[in-house]
């Protein structure tokens, strides 16, 4: 899997990505994925689990929107994937 309009790679998580989020949401829908670098290497989440409970929380409290959180695990690193669905009706940020 490489980075494309649809799928973006994120080495740690900023709130600001729920921007990221919200273009997903407006165009066909795509993967981000956190906890891999601009290359696609691993590097892995400390605090992917307490991730798993925030991101869906901010996404729902901004957007308005459910997205998927999965946590993976790849060589005892953990990442997270976040899957946004396109939405039929514009999505706007703040």
């Amino acid at each position: 899997m490489k980075e494309s309009q649809n799928i973006e790679w994120k080495e740690s998580w900023r709130d600001e990505y729920i921007k990221w989020i919200c273009g997903f949401a407006n165009a066909q829908g795509g993967l981000l994925i956190i906890g891999k670098n601009d290359k696609g290497v691993l590097t892995g989440l400390l605090d992917a689990q307490k991730l798993l409970e925030d991101i869906p929380n901010k996404v729902r409290d901004i957007l308005g929107i459910l997205v998927d959180v999965n946590l993976k695990t790849e060589n005892n690193n953990d990442y997270l994937e976040i899957k946004t669905e396109p939405y039929p009706h514009p999505i706007s940020y703040k």
